[in-house]
């Protein structure tokens, strides 16, 4: 693949040249370990986390009961305790905790589960709070509520 660079000069007549940069990089590439917990339901092919450069990266959890294999209740409640429960499994076997949590995404099948959601997360957390972005979607794997992936500083695990 070859990645070019755009010289743009703006004081001769807008004129620019497409300059290909070379295809061999200076730096090896990035090592990456996959994480994955048997306490945790996996469908599909995916890791539940991946550490890479001083961040774990963890894949999106529902509120789905691991022993059933079912989402534990109909409502925003108990959906999101129970999807901090599976993150904290996941974090547990990526030796991290709530506490090196800095970004968590949540995806939301109906935004009026809003206040809901944010009252559990309020419980999980503690100040300084990690950022934060709320996404309504259009639906979630196996009808869920809320959908919930995290990102850690430093895991041990790390490089």
């Amino acid at each position: 693949m070859l990645d070019f660079d755009f010289d743009f000069d703006f004081d001769n007549d807008l004129r620019f040249t497409i300059l290909p940069l070379t295809t061999f990089r200076s730096t090896p590439p990035m090592s990456r370990y996959a994480i994955n917990s048997k306490k945790l339901p996996k469908a599909g092919p995916y890791s539940h986390a991946v550490a890479v450069k001083g961040l774990v990266y963890f894949s999106g959890q529902v509120g789905l009961d691991p022993k059933s294999g079912k989402l534990v209740g109909p409502d925003i409640t108990s959906q999101t305790k129970q999807t901090f429960k599976n993150i904290g499994v996941a974090l547990k076997e990526a030796e991290c905790d709530f506490g090196d949590v800095i970004k968590v995404n949540v995806f939301l099948s109906d935004m009026n589960d809003f206040t809901g959601m944010n009252a559990v997360m309020a419980e999980v957390f503690e100040e300084p709070y990690p950022a934060r972005t709320t996404i309504g979607v259009a639906a979630l794997p196996l009808n869920a509520k809320v959908e919930i992936e995290v990102i850690c500083e430093n895991g041990p695990l790390t490089p």
